[in-house]
């Protein structure tokens, strides 16, 4: 594991006296202010029909005229952002859509050319024409930048977003269009939403309006999707817990079973936070009068005797418990609380007739939460994991059954606030918008290289149209076939995911428990489901950041490169917070170099990897990486700071830790301000009107470059008079630094251990005290390193002679291959490179391997930066295979 290899100790020995630092007093920044778009996220105590919104348009951003049958309106969002509407009966939307909630911005400057039979706005980014009648591609245009656009009655937005589902899909599916376009304009039809009335409950539209948005931000992806939360909403920040691992499992486990098994995970070290529990929670062998076991919501109490029993060991082992439900067959007679929920809907039973779901009926969904769910929510059940599957029809034209579901189990999820922390539901996308109701469940995948190929971009699109947080079946769940390595490369992608949850279908050989597995892949699997416990410092920032900041965890990397080509053609490739770059490994080893490998690009910069800290890339181009089964490409910028849990012993649930380890990539200033939950007791709190974030525990960290010094704290507990906490641990670890002796200097008193480890340094600080007073600067940890610290040059040929080393193949071969890489005196580096690329019978992956660390820095003597080539995999060698196998 290399950099982040303190995630197999075993523990270690504190100090039985540390000598605590003195500190030197300095001022804290402070977060800074930004606008926001509003949060949904409103007190447990109100109602499932109250939300969020203001749907009305300012009047002086609205440009509205027309004649009997044709009628229009356009609403002048910002100079960049424009909804227009078409109405035969002059009538027009001002409630509530599922995507717009909040349509009342301030007006932008604008102009319009009002003819007779001509309209024309004009912001300082599109310019709109129109003919006054029924919009159509020759009559409704608007150009931004050199495109135009032309109306047609559909979404565009060519870089995708994502899709209702991957139930089903051995690799890549269609996807929606999201917000963003390479097109210098993007569009969302918004005809065809259901809507909310003003008492909170579904309505639809009348038949023949048009309603829809243009994205006019000309390659700004961030500030369109700035926009587009402003419009809709953000994404609610998620419980702390919803970071860590996930149990899942399509099996008809016992309580006995259930428990054995969360017993095991925790004796084999590997921390666990929700426990997920498929539909065999209910019975499902059921007469065959009553249909089908699918639906149910009385438990099966052969293998579930006592569930309040059961849901409260769950909840003692700190975990959090989601039970399945498919909802479409309604209540039956077989049901515990048929009669109960039959008398609240005054349902006739003397002929055990069903209640048939019915999503469109207020009345239903009041008994479905208040009358049928409440009670089994009262045992212990802390969410619901909703698993339509009957499409998107219901009774009424215009309501999605799964918009219902989702929108409903959301808010009255706000009554379970004291055990779950803040709202939540688990459900499938049901379209744009869907990104306030999280988490995301993407569906029953098929178990191939396929589906774990298209995953990352599918995640990476999703932000596309502000949908953050979804959560796969890590390592697939149906179909294919048992690989150890897919499943190894699946659970590292699920690791630098926004969810992660092993999952897996009703088998008697498909199950992800990591010792199911051979000892290296299972160790391996253990290894990262640790690491996820120990990221969630990091993502738990990163969640509170995606909400506040209109930042998604993940990103495509076009986000942060628009104008670079390069950008929009590394599709599996993402941002995963603002300095990560992960290239997962999304194919098989290649059988000679035992790696396997990804092209990636790399912005401009210098970065490390995080796996591999001896390795330092020089960027602004394509590379191949290459990494054996216990790594994956997760490469870190200069002025990256990562605070990670390294508490000895990680548990169930997701606490605070007890030990923070910094990793710092120096090379550049860096900042990271570490945001927790407040130390109070109460887990629901009030959002504080000028800036939500400080209503979170905050840790400023940070490091100067020039000066060599690194600061921490002063930590600011809102819910406390003097901000004051325990003690913690403190690490500091300089990735991919080991060329100098860190010299470490603070204002007082004090004693580190240094160590050099892994291609890193090292730094252990003990206890650090960090609390101020409220109306102080505040008191911050500060520790002086070293002047201006680089990464250290890369050792390529080392690397090199390790790779050559442990690929499989002919002696003869790794001579030459080793020759053109450290013979200078055979040629130029040009020459030695070429020779290199033209060797006959030598594997192309092979070559690749060597290339990737010889042309990797740009600083090392002899480097062939600027010089590689590379070898097309499908051309490697010019004999079959076989001819290497000895027998």
């Amino acid at each position: 594991m290399s950099a982040l290899s303190f995630i197999k100790r075993a523990g270690r020995s504190k100090p039985s006296s540390p000598a605590a630092p003195m500190l030197s007093r300095s001022t804290a920044a402070g977060t800074p202010s930004s606008s926001r778009s509003p949060v949904v996220d409103t007190d447990a105590t109100t109602d499932r029909y109250s939300f969020p919104s203001n749907p009305s348009a300012n009047p002086k951003a609205v440009v509205t005229g027309g004649t009997k049958g044709s009628y229009y309106r356009f609403t002048i969002l910002t100079s960049k952002l424009i909804r227009y509407e078409w109405s035969p009966d002059g009538g027009f939307e001002d409630r509530v859509s599922t995507f717009a909630l909040f349509r009342n911005f301030d007006a932008p400057a604008f102009r319009t050319v009002d003819k007779e039979d001509r309209l024309e706005i004009i912001t300082d980014h599109f310019h709109l024409q129109y003919d006054k009648k029924k919009f159509s591609t020759y009559g409704f245009s608007v150009k931004v930048a050199d495109d135009v656009w032309r109306y047609d009655g559909n979404s565009y937005g060519d870089l995708g977003g994502t899709a209702r589902t991957l139930d089903g899909a051995w690799g890549r599916v269609d996807l929606d269009p999201g917000v963003l376009s390479r097109r210098a304009y993007a569009v969302l039809d918004d005809s065809k939403s259901m809507l909310f009335d003003a008492d909170g409950w579904i309505a639809t539209r009348k038949p023949g309006r048009i309603d829809g948005y243009i994205f006019a931000y000309n390659g700004d992806h961030k500030a369109a999707i700035k926009d587009f939360y402003r419009l809709s909403g953000s994404q609610p920040v998620l419980p702390r817990w919803t970071l860590g691992n996930w149990w899942s499992r399509y099996h008809a486990y016992s309580a006995e079973e259930y428990l054995e098994l969360m017993d095991h995970f925790q004796k084999e070290g590997v921390p666990l936070s929700a426990a997920v529990i498929d539909m065999d929670w209910h019975k499902v062998r059921i007469p065959s009068k009553y249909g089908s076991g699918w639906t149910g919501y009385s438990w099966n109490r052969d293998l579930f005797p006592q569930p309040d029993k059961f849901l409260k060991q769950l909840h003692d082992r700190r975990l959090k418990v989601t039970v399945n439900d498919h909802p479409a067959d309604g209540i039956r007679a077989f049901e515990d609380q048929y009669k109960e929920v039959a008398k609240a809907l005054n349902h006739d039973t003397s002929r055990e007739e069903p209640i048939r779901f019915d999503c469109c009926s207020r009345k239903f969904m009041d008994a479905y939460f208040d009358v049928l769910k409440v009670g089994l929510e009262k045992q212990g059940i802390d969410f619901w994991w909703i698993d339509w599957q009957q499409g998107t029809r219901s009774r009424i034209p215009g309501v999605d059954p799964l918009w219902v579901l989702n929108h409903y189990h959301y808010l009255t999820s706000r009554r379970n606030v004291k055990t779950i922390e803040k709202p939540i539901t688990f459900s499938r996308y049901a379209g744009a918008g869907s990104h306030r109701y999280p988490i995301g469940f993407s569906g029953d995948t098929q178990i191939s290289w396929a589906g774990l190929q298209f995953q990352p971009e599918f995640t990476a699109t999703a932000s596309n149209i502000g949908y953050g947080w979804w959560s796969h079946d890590i390592g697939g769940h149906w179909g294919g076939w048992r690989s150890n390595e897919l499943t190894v490369r699946w659970v590292q992608l699920g690791v630098f995911s926004p969810i992660l949850r092993l999952h897996s279908s009703k088998s008697l050989w498909n199950s992800k428990e990591p010792w199911s597995f051979e000892s290296q892949p299972g160790q391996i699997i253990k290894d990262f489901l640790v690491l996820r416990h120990r990221l969630v410092p990091y993502l738990y920032t990163m969640n509170i950041r995606a909400a506040f900041d209109a930042e998604p965890l993940i990103q495509p990397m076009y986000w942060n490169h628009p104008h670079t080509e390069e950008a929009y053609h590394v599709p599996t490739q993402y941002y995963f917070g603002p300095n990560l770059v992960v290239a997962p490994i999304t194919s098989p080893d290649d059988g000679i170099t035992l790696t396997s490998s990804t092209r990636a690009w790399l912005p401009e910069g210098r970065y490390v990897s995080l796996f591999a800290p001896h390795i330092v890339y020089t960027g602004n181009r394509h590379i191949q990486l290459h990494r054996p089964l216990d790594q994956i490409p997760v490469l870190a910028k200069e002025g990256t700071i990562i605070p990670l849990d390294t508490t000895p012993t990680v548990s169930n649930g997701t606490p605070r830790p007890e030990e923070i380890t910094i990793l710092l990539v120096v090379g550049k200033d860096a900042h990271f301000n570490l945001l927790e939950e407040p130390h109070a007791s109460s887990h629901h709190y009030e959002i504080p009107h000028d800036d939500p974030r400080k209503n979170f525990t905050s840790t400023p960290i940070a490091w100067n470059q020039k000066a060599g010094r690194l600061t921490i704290g002063p930590e600011r507990n809102p819910h406390s008079q003097y901000h004051t906490s325990p003690n913690r641990y403190w690490k500091v670890r300089l990735i991919g630094h080991t060329a100098t002796e860190a010299s470490l200097k603070t204002s007082g008193a004090g004693h580190w251990k240094v160590t050099k480890v892994d291609g890193s340094t090292e730094i252990d600080l003990g206890p650090v005290f960090r609390s101020g007073a409220t109306d102080s600067a505040g008191q911050v940890f500060e520790m002086f390193v070293g002047h201006d610290l680089q990464l250290d040059v890369l050792d390529f040929r080392k690397q090199a002679f390790d790779r050559i080393h442990r690929a499989e193949g002919w002696y003869a071969d790794k001579d030459r291959v080793w020759n053109c890489v450290a013979d200078a005196n055979s040629g130029s580096v040009q020459e030695r490179v070429e020779r290199l690329y033209h060797l006959d019978g030598v594997y192309a992956s092979l070559k690749n391997s060597v290339m990737e660390v010889w042309a990797a820095d740009d600083r090392a003597e002899g480097t062939a930066f600027g010089r590689e080539i590379w070898t097309s995999v499908a051309g490697v060698g010019e004999e079959d295979w076989d001819d290497y196998v000895l027998v």
